[in-house]
Order: C-alpha cells, then structure tokens, then sequence
C-alpha cells in the first residue's frame, strides 16, 4: 500500500473509539480523534485517523476489534482488511 494514504478505523461505538484512542496514545502511535466521513456509514459517529503502516497501527490496538477499515488517497476510499 503506497505511503501516502491514511488509514480511516471505523468502531461499533464511541465507547470503542476511546478505548482505540487510549490504547494507540499508550503506544505512541500517532493519530486524530474525526467525525466519520459522509460517504462512510457507521453505527458511531466518530473515527479515527492515523497516516501510520498498517503493522503499527495493529501493533498499537492489538487484538481489538475494528469495525471497518479503509485506506485514503486524499480523495477515494478503499475498504481494506487491517
């Protein structure tokens, strides 16, 4: 996956979303609290976004759950498995 598309993490519920936020914080990786983009659909109205690989950004939130994942070229979305 090219380098510079970012990663959008969709969860069932805000109350995942700030665990997701906590874990990834306690492992330094670096990410944004965002509303879930119009075009995506979620249960949860928040996401998050990180521009990390996808080997860190598993490494952070472990065995989590993650609803739905999807790469960012800056203007298409690509649903992928994370």
């Amino acid at each position: 996956m090219p380098e510079n598309k970012a990663f959008i993490l969709l969860f069932r519920s805000i109350h995942d979303v700030l665990r997701a936020e906590k874990m990834l914080k306690k492992q330094g990786v670096p990410h944004e609290l965002v509303p879930v983009p119009r075009n995506l659909s979620s249960d949860c109205g928040m996401c998050i976004r990180l521009d990390s690989d996808a080997t860190e950004i598993r490494r952070g939130l472990g065995d989590m759950e993650i609803d739905r994942s999807f790469a960012f070229d800056g203007e298409n979305y690509e649903q992928i498995e994370l």
